[in-house]
C-alpha cells in the first residue's frame, strides 16, 4: 500500500488499488493516499492476527462476517476477549484487549484521529497507554444504515405492488427484502 512520497505534502492523489477491508476510507472514496492509511490497514491486519480469520467471512453468521464490524460490536459491550483466536489455547487478555483498542484507534475514519505508527508501537509495548477509542466510524454506521432503508424500500415496494397478495402477513422466507442480505458486500465492492 505503501508509496514513496514527498514527505513535505500531506497526502498524494492516485488511482485506487488495493484489496478491499484494507483500504482506509479517504483513499477508497477520494484516491488520497497519506501514512494514516497505512495505519488504517495495519489495523485490519492486527484483528485478523488476534481473531484468526480474514477481514470478511461470508460463510459466518451476519454479524461476524465483516470482522471490523464484528470488533466494533464486541468493544461497545466490553466483550473484546470473545474476538480472540478460538483455537489460543491460553491467552493473556489484557494483551488481547490492548491489541484490539490500538486496531479499533487505527481504524478510525479520520486520519486525524488514527495515531501514528511510532506510537501504536509504543501502545502495543505497553510504553504509554492506549488511547480511548473514540466512537464507531461513521463508515461502518453508514453501512447499517443503507441495510436497512434498503430492506424498508424494497418491503414498501413489494406491497404495494399489484401483484402482492391482499395479506399483509406473507411468508418470510420468500421476502423480497432476503435479496437485500448482501447490501453490504455491494456497498464495499462499489468503494462507498
Amino acid at each position: 500500500m505503501a508509496k514513496l512520497y514527498d514527505d513535505k505534502k500531506t497526502h498524494i492523489s492516485t488511482r485506487v488499488a488495493g484489496t478491499i477491508g484494507y483500504l482506509a476510507p479517504e483513499y477508497a472514496m477520494r484516491g488520497h493516499l497519506t501514512e494514516k492509511a497505512d495505519v488504517f490497514a495495519f489495523g485490519v491486519v492486527a484483528l485478523e492476527l488476534v481473531s484468526g480469520r480474514p477481514n470478511s467471512d461470508s460463510s459466518l453468521e451476519e454479524e461476524k462476517i465483516y470482522l471490523l464490524e464484528w470488533a466494533w460490536q464486541l468493544h461497545e459491550n466490553n466483550r473484546e476477549v470473545d474476538l480472540a483466536d478460538s483455537k489460543l489455547s491460553e491467552f493473556n487478555e489484557e494483551e488481547v484487549k490492548r491489541l484490539i483498542g490500538v486496531s479499533l484507534l487505527c481504524t478510525q475514519a479520520s486520519p486525524t484521529l488514527r495515531p501514528s505508527m511510532s506510537r501504536v508501537v509504543a501502545m502495543l509495548s505497553g510504553d504509554i497507554e492506549v488511547s480511548t477509542v473514540t466512537s464507531r466510524p461513521g463508515y461502518l454506521t453508514d453501512w447499517k444504515y443503507d441495510d436497512i432503508t434498503s430492506e424498508v424500500a424494497i418491503d414498501t415496494s413489494y406491497f404495494n405492488s399489484s401483484s402482492a397478495s391482499t395479506s399483509m402477513v406473507g411468508d418470510v422466507g420468500n421476502s423480497p427484502a432476503d435479496a437485500s442480505k448482501p447490501m453490504l458486500g455491494d456497498t464495499i465492492e462499489k468503494g462507498r
